[in-house]
């Protein structure tokens, strides 16, 4: 019992000793105002290239994305000379942007 009483103790130490150092807390600054459109702000809340480019994206067969996807769940389709292409748009939110090549024809999916 006694040992576990001087951890608390020891813990509490460390926790106002944090709280209580200068310099420690960070002024929250508030998101950079990009622009106004139609009177209301837009904010920059992330830098340039925050969010990575899919470069390299990986295709599963119709059967497999079956298996793995919701049958009502959204897609982007391209087709580029005959050749299809299904991005998931849930991992579209992640990264917006999808490098990729159909033949010899390169092209960007956006989300």
């Amino acid at each position: 019992m006694r040992g576990t009483a001087i951890g608390r103790a020891a813990r509490w130490a460390l926790l106002l000793a944090a709280a209580a150092a200068p310099g420690t807390a960070q002024p929250r600054k508030p998101p950079a105002v990009f622009g106004i459109f139609d009177g209301d702000p837009m904010y920059t809340v992330l830098p340039p290239g925050a969010i990575p480019a899919i470069e390299a994206p990986r295709f599963v067969t119709g059967k497999d994305a079956e298996a793995q996807m919701l049958p009502d769940e959204p897609v982007l389709g391209v087709v580029v000379g005959g050749e299809a292409h299904a991005y998931s748009l849930w991992h579209l939110d992640a990264h917006e942007i999808v490098n990729d090549a159909a033949g010899n024809t390169l092209f960007a999916a956006s989300w």
